[in-house]
Order: C-alpha cells, then sequence, then structure tokens
C-alpha cells in the first residue's frame, strides 16, 4: 500500500495540491452471530480503502478511494482538484504536521494468535454456557476479530505503518420479552479477553430484571453501569472535539478554563494506552498518539486538536487528528475509591441503569440530551433492586458530569456499536437525575 501512497503523492504534486495526507488501511474481519443460544453465521471480510486529504490554496477536500490503479487514481485526483478550487478558501485553515517522526512499540496492540484463529465459535460458546448458567434462557449477541494495517504518507514527510488485532464480543440474555441483560468484552490480545464475564453479566442482569413495573417519573440518583456511562461519554468525546465545538454541536462552546464537572472527575483521552481498542501508533497526521486531560478536577483544560486548530487555538496539537474533524481514540475516566457494594449503600432511593442507547440530544450547545434505558433497570430502595421499565433518562450532559458523586474503583473497557468510541469507566454515581416516563 505505501506504493499506492507514493503514487497518490506524485500525482497530487503535478496537479499543484499543497498538503496532502494519504491513509491508506487494509482489514481482515471475522463475525460470529447467535441468535437462541446457537451460532447463526459466520462471515468474513477483507478490505482495502485509501483515505485522501487535500489542500489547495486553503480550500480543503477528501474523498475515498476503493481502486487503486493510476488510472482511477489520477481522474479521482483531477475531479478532486475541480471540486475545491471551486470552494473558498478556509482562511483559518493552517496546515499539517511537519515529518519525519519517531514511534514506539505500544505493549498489547498485536495478536497473532487472532490473526492466525481458525475457530472462534469457542469463544461464544463460553459465553453463552456462562449465561445459561446464570440463569438466561435464550441468548444472542456477536463476536468480531479484526486485524488492521495503516500505512500513511503525508507532503510533509510523514511515512508511519501501524498493524493491530481486536476481538470482541456482545452479548444480550433474555427470559422474557421484558427481562434481559447485556455484556461485552474487548480486548487487543486474546489473554485479556474474557467471553464468560460478558455473558455471565447478562446472564445475571436478565434474572434480576423479571416482572418489571412502570418506573415513576422524578429526580433520582442513579448509579450508571459502565455500559450505561460508556455511552454518555462516547458522545462526550464528540463534543470534545474543537470541530464540535466551532459547529455549534457541544455543550463546552467558550469554556476553556471553566469548571464543567464534579471536583473528583477527571476524564482524558488515551491514544496509546495498551490493550486499547481505539489505540494507535499516530494519528492521521503521523503525530505520535499521547494522553490528553480533557477535564481535570472537573475544570475543561483543553479540547481536542489536530495541527491547524492547535494553530488557531495558539496550543500543541492534542495528536488526535482527524484531519477534518479531531476525534478522541480511548476515552479515560479516572476511577475513584469506591466498591461495586459501596456505591449501592449509598443510595437509599434511586435508580441502577444498566444499558442505554437512542441518546439524542435536544440542545446541543446547552447539553439536554434523552436516552432510554435498554435492558434491565432498578429501582434502589434500601440495597435492594427492583425491577422497573418504560423510564427515560431526561437531562443536561454538564448537569450529569457536574452531578458525579462517586466512582468505582474497578474500571471496564466498554466498546460495542453504541459505543464507537472506546471507554474506559467505572461504576458511577450521580445525583439528581431527570427520569421521565418513555412513551410507546
Amino acid at each position: 500500500m505505501f506504493e499506492v501512497n507514493e503514487l497518490i503523492l506524485k500525482k497530487a504534486e503535478e496537479l499543484g495540491f499543497g498538503d496532502v495526507v494519504v491513509l491508506s488501511h487494509e482489514e481482515s474481519r471475522r463475525q460470529v452471530r447467535f441468535a437462541n443460544n446457537e451460532i447463526t453465521v459466520a462471515k468474513n471480510w477483507h478490505s482495502r480503502k485509501v483515505e485522501l486529504f487535500v489542500e489547495y490554496g486553503k480550500r480543503i477536500g477528501s474523498t475515498t478511494l476503493m481502486t487503486f490503479d493510476g488510472e482511477t487514481i489520477e481522474r479521482s485526483l483531477k475531479a478532486l482538484l475541480a471540486s475545491v478550487k471551486s470552494l473558498s478558501p478556509k482562511e483559518d485553515y493552517y496546515g499539517i504536521a511537519e515529518g519525519p517522526f519517531k514511534y514506539r512499540d505500544i505493549p498489547e496492540t498485536f495478536d497473532r494468535g487472532i490473526v492466525e484463529l481458525d475457530e472462534p465459535n469457542e469463544y461464544v460458546e463460553r459465553a453463552i454456557n456462562a449465561a445459561l448458567e446464570e440463569g438466561a434462557k435464550r441468548v444472542a449477541g456477536v463476536l468480531y476479530t479484526d486485524h488492521n494495517r495503516l500505512y500513511l504518507s503525508t507532503s510533509n514527510g510523514v511515512e508511519a505503518y501501524d498493524e493491530g488485532t481486536g476481538v470482541e464480543i456482545s452479548v444480550r440474555a433474555f427470559i422474557g420479552d421484558e427481562e434481559s441483560g447485556h455484556g461485552t468484552s474487548s480486548s487487543r490480545v486474546l489473554d485479556r479477553f474474557n467471553p464468560e464475564s460478558a455473558g455471565r453479566k447478562a446472564g445475571e442482569i436478565a434474572k434480576l430484571a423479571v416482572n418489571p413495573v412502570q418506573g415513576k417519573a422524578g429526580t433520582y440518583d442513579v448509579i450508571f453501569d459502565p455500559l450505561a456511562f460508556a455511552n454518555l461519554m462516547s458522545y462526550m468525546s464528540f463534543m470534545a472535539s474543537a470541530f464540535a465545538v466551532e459547529a455549534g454541536f457541544s455543550f463546552m462552546v467558550g469554556k476553556l478554563g471553566q469548571r464543567i464537572a464534579g471536583e473528583g472527575v477527571t476524564i482524558r483521552d488515551v491514544g496509546n494506552m495498551p490493550n486499547a481498542y481505539g489505540t494507535r501508533k499516530f494519528d492521521d497526521e503521523g503525530v505520535p498518539t499521547r494522553e490528553t486531560t480533557i477535564i481535570e478536577k472537573g475544570e475543561l483544560k483543553t479540547y481536542l486538536l489536530n495541527t491547524s486548530m492547535a494553530r488557531k487555538y495558539k496550543r500543541e496539537t492534542t495528536a488526535n487528528a482527524g484531519l477534518i474533524m479531531p476525534r478522541a481514540w480511548n476515552i479515560y475516566v479516572t476511577p475513584g475509591d469506591h466498591s461495586k457494594e459501596e456505591l449501592f449503600e449509598e443510595v437509599r432511593h434511586g435508580i441502577y441503569i444498566t444499558n442505554v442507547w437512542y441518546t439524542r440530544f435536544q440542545n446541543y450547545v446547552k447539553g439536554d440530551f434523552s436516552t432510554i434505558p435498554r435492558d434491565g433497570a432498578f429501582l434502589i430502595e434500601k440495597g435492594e433492586l427492583k425491577p422497573i421499565r418504560n423510564i427515560r433518562v431526561s437531562d443536561n450532559m454538564q448537569h450529569i458530569l457536574e452531578g458525579i458523586a462517586a466512582l468505582g474503583r474497578e474500571l471496564h473497557q466498554v466498546h460495542w456499536w453504541e459505543v464507537s468510541t472506546p471507554v474506559f469507566t467505572p461504576y458511577v454515581l450521580v445525583k439528581d437525575v431527570g427520569i421521565t416516563r418513555a412513551t410507546k
């Protein structure tokens, strides 16, 4: 793929482009789906694509190529040139990073065992059996294995390569029509993968959720399971991007240096974390990934930046390019000092939410949102869990962050289709959360 990159860079230079970034992807993915306690579908994909970013007189554009012969490349570049020439200059564009850079290998991001894995079905069977042992009647879900290669070349002297693997499973356990639980496990290496824990958790929650009653609207102290809180943090990570801020899709607009969360809250993006599903050696400009503190003891310290936006804000890049839109790699919610049991002991009358989906924002700049609990949800009364149904979280993102009263000490990595940015989070206790009745 580096030969393809070099051809694109050469043709782009001949056509008069300025900054050019060529990021080639080669992906092998395997999927095993299961339902009613049995494997139903197994698929394999192998794909290649090239993501291309260009600049011409401060006019910027991008495209994706799926075929790589010289004629297609030249035709695509000429079409892209005609397109960007029709645009107005982006006066606040300040260029891409200048290479070369040195890169370090990051532990636990590549496992030859995943590449050579012949039979992933055994991991599915282990997850199904664990859920059934906890009392589930039906188990469904999906397992993926991934082997990815990245080839990066830029007009500013960067040439970089990264290779990674991953394995993850999402398990749902059912007892009846309204009793379900969900568990996940994600790892970059096989010996850290735990499908049994995903199945066991799904089965436990489903069993607890038997015979739910209608939940009542009100304001409650809420314990968010890592699966549920990760969903909210994934959206928060998008809002931390300088692009989202400038586009009006963030409650963080104009709040640098201000308190936007409880004093005990510190949240980082860690692009070079071992065994984290979003970890890479470099961002889309080739800058080596790093740890960036977004919120420290409740104070908003920085937005996520690429080189151009960093120069605009008179800061250093946070190594989060996306050329158009900086993005998080792995969100890390700094844990607290509570055990899971201690968190529940602190709640005399509240709600435990195990999972959410369909998170929607009514006002991005204010941070107003609603989200629907999925799978088991429980009223907490004097330490006892009573299953409830048909409720909705209706609150504000900053209010949620400000209301964090306690954090568990154990972190959980969450990554599935509702949490596209991996999140490491403990159980979280949030005070005074708005709960409304969901409509059917």
